[in-house]
């Protein structure tokens, strides 16, 4: 029944068979002239496709694909008036194992493959593999489909462009999720958008914390089709992942 409160779709720990359209604007610190440092607009359109199989009553298996089309505008050698490329990005594919212990506790863990199928000034250059972990208390004694939902993972590159910057960052989302009257919902870190850099310094770094406050409010307009927009800016940024970040989701079940 807590799954059927108005909450966001695409839950690693509630999975559904869903279709997702998304699009996103998210700026950032980039290289500028003469060693400057210049903002970075980039804007994503996604196809995300989810699917849940039943394993036994208690256990599930979630898969999900995600094909990103970017448009960019990096200021490098192969695009040095900074002009706005337009192109496919990294894709990815992730399987997650989830656990239903009671009423109250789901757990689960997978893992996330990120494929450098992106252009030279889209895309990583680099595969990556993204363990991740979570689990999920419901509270509906505090409040109508309240729950929270913590979520780690670690971006890792292991292959791909030796001459490309390597990646290791700790993600986390301590995820809260509230629901309201009439299909609505606002979700707290509903992304692992707080960050902890162990890899090399990415431009404008300072340190290796990345703290936003990250926030998601949306409707569940009929059983198929949920709309959301989450919006992110940074309160520490030693390590700038945005300056800011909006996203659109229209998600339909199957």
């Amino acid at each position: 029944m807590q799954d059927q409160r108005p909450a966001p779709e695409g839950d690693v720990l509630a999975p559904k068979s869903l279709f997702q359209l998304y699009f996103g604007v998210k700026t950032a610190p980039g290289s500028g002239p003469n060693g400057a440092i210049r903002t970075v607009t980039t804007d994503t359109f996604k196809l995300r496709a989810d699917t849940r199989v039943d394993l036994t009553p208690d256990w599930r298996l979630a898969l999900r694909g995600d094909l990103p089309f970017l448009a960019k505008n990096p200021l490098n050698s192969s695009n040095p008036n900074a002009d706005t490329l337009y192109g496919v990005g990294d894709a990815d594919v992730q399987a997650a194992l989830i656990h239903e212990i009671d009423a109250r506790w789901k757990a689960g863990f997978g893992a996330r493959l990120i494929m450098p199928t992106g252009d030279d000034n889209l895309g990583s250059g680099k595969w990556q593999i993204m363990p991740l972990a979570g689990m999920r208390y419901s509270m509906p004694d505090v409040g109508y489909g309240m729950y929270v939902e913590p979520l780690l993972r670690y971006d890792v590159s292991f292959a791909g462009d030796p001459t490309r910057r390597s990646i290791s960052n700790l993600q986390f989302a301590p995820m809260v999720n509230f629901s309201f009257p009439g299909g609505w919902f606002l979700a707290l870190y509903p992304e692992p958008d707080i960050r902890w850099n162990f890899g090399p310094a990415v431009t404008g770094q300072t340190g290796r914390l990345f703290l936003p406050f990250d926030a998601r409010v949306g409707r569940k307009f009929t059983k198929q089709l949920t709309v959301s927009l989450e919006v992110g800016v940074p309160i520490i940024n030693q390590y700038p992942v945005y300056d800011f970040k909006t996203e659109l989701r229209v998600d339909m079940k199957f």
